[in-house]
């Protein structure tokens, strides 16, 4: 079961084609669409500003998301939150990649396409054009991302929107075994007959 808080009679909006891990925690003002993904532990906090995430999004474990009533907190289509990323009152392009552990601050706003890189801190205000890689605390634009980078990226995400689909339908709270399976199969392997 989700853990969903309604506040000041505002409820999180969770499409049926999403999937948000049960130790997820939503409050208040938050949308999240279409074939999103919502890892273990995220906390997304929508008791100041809205919170949207577009459709294919995903927010991996451990991320924090919040914002104020002045700035949305907004990740668009595809876009892709690597795990324990921060995301205050910002704006993150369609198909762009927030590193894990990044800090993306009020009022950014993150280009289609563009990667943030993981550690990085970016500070309030900064405006990214698309298809930037942005490194660094305080982050800056190192360079503009190739083709080859930006396909790379979005068959990642890809990968995330096929979990939507396999953590539903497969994921389920069990007691843990006391020792491996002698025919222990790797994930990805088909199961044996």
């Amino acid at each position: 079961m989700v853990k969903v808080y309604s506040i000041d009679g505002i409820t999180p909006v969770v499409h049926p084609t999403a999937y948000v891990h049960p130790s997820a925690v939503l409050i208040g003002d938050v949308i999240v669409g279409a074939r999103c993904y919502i890892g273990p532990t995220a906390c997304l906090r929508g008791d100041f500003g809205r919170i949207v995430l577009e459709e294919g999004a995903n927010v991996q474990d451990a991320c924090v998301m919040h914002s104020y009533a002045q700035y949305d907190t907004v990740i668009e289509t595809y876009g892709h939150i690597g795990h324990g990323a921060i995301l205050h009152g910002c704006r993150i392009g369609r198909n762009a990649l927030v590193g894990m552990n990044a800090v993306v601050m009020d009022g950014v706003v993150i280009g289609a396409e563009s990667l943030v890189a993981a550690m990085s801190f970016v500070r309030s205000g900064m405006q990214v054009p698309e298809r930037s890689m942005v490194v660094g605390m305080p982050a800056r634009v190192l360079r503009m991302l190739n083709d080859e980078e930006v396909a790379a990226k979005t068959r990642d995400t890809e990968d995330y929107i096929a979990l939507v689909e396999r953590s539903r339908d497969t994921m389920r709270e069990v007691e843990a075994l006391v020792e491996p399976e002698a025919d222990r199969r790797r994930i990805g392997e088909a199961a044996k007959s």
